[in-house]
């Protein structure tokens, strides 16, 4: 087995797990390239209208694996613009998430630390067990609290300051602090996370695929919308979109027929 596996567990909805326990599932060469490579074939597949990401054993994602990546990450005396490039391939990786098409949940099992963090931050639902926390941790070793989008997402989910106070101090945030801070929308016990996670999704997935994709995207856009005028515009042509297809045509005759 690779360091991400994939199942289809029902229609339409995909699981990806990160696959490295032994290592709290660290990001190595490995499991980025994989990750690059089963998004690409995710984003292209029309039977898959939700996407599960979750982790394998005892944690969710505890970052980068510094122990054991491989050759390409910079040593200290490599020249900057190396190091750039690196730092830049990493932070690229929760944006393949967030430009997925599909709606993403993240089930974030066990720790979720620095770049484990910020993939789950870049997903549209986070949902997590009891045993969940969630760290920033990059200020704890002299680097700063903000990495691969960290700044950017985390104040619009949890507001600037809850995300000042997670991101200056690097401290643990346990699931409680998660799940009242909006970080994730539901705890649910451990053993239950994944059936929850796909029991949502399931639902999602007996929607429209145009409609969730428009929805997906409309929520992105209008986080940052200028005004209330800009994100009833983008609203009013996604449902325009939306409301000629035969899709939604199928949909409401079978909504009246109840």
């Amino acid at each position: 087995m690779g360091s991400l596996t994939a199942e289809r567990p029902s229609a339409g909805v995909v699981l990806l797990r990160f696959n490295r326990p032994e290592r709290l599932n660290a990001i190595d060469e490995s499991l980025a390239q994989e990750l690059r490579t089963n998004l690409a074939g995710v984003g292209g597949d029309r039977e898959i209208r939700v996407v599960v990401l979750t982790g394998n054993g005892r944690g969710f994602c505890s970052g980068l694996d510094m122990r054991d990546f491989g050759p390409s990450m910079p040593v200290d005396s490599a020249a900057a613009i190396d190091r750039l490039h690196f730092q830049e391939a990493m932070a690229s990786l929760p944006d393949l998430l967030r430009q997925l098409p599909q709606p993403v949940i993240a089930a974030v099992n066990g720790p979720a630390v620095g770049g484990g963090m910020a993939l789950c931050l870049a997903a549209d639902v986070r949902v997590c067990g009891a045993s969940a926390s969630f760290a920033n941790a990059a200020i704890r070793i002299g680097l700063t609290g903000a990495e691969m989008g960290m700044s950017y997402y985390l104040p619009r989910v949890v507001g600037t300051s809850v995300a000042a106070d997670w991101m200056l101090t690097g401290r643990t945030v346990p699931a409680g602090e998660a799940l009242r801070c909006g970080l994730v929308s539901a705890m649910v016990d451990d053993d239950r996370l994944v059936d929850h996670a796909l029991e949502m999704a399931a639902e999602m997935a007996t929607h429209s695929a145009l409609a969730l994709q428009l929805t997906k995207r409309a929520l992105q856009a209008n986080v940052d919308a200028p005004g209330l005028a800009a994100a009833l515009e983008l609203e009013n042509r996604n449902q325009l979109i939306a409301h000629s297809t035969d899709e939604a045509a199928a949909a409401r005759t079978a909504w009246a027929r109840r």
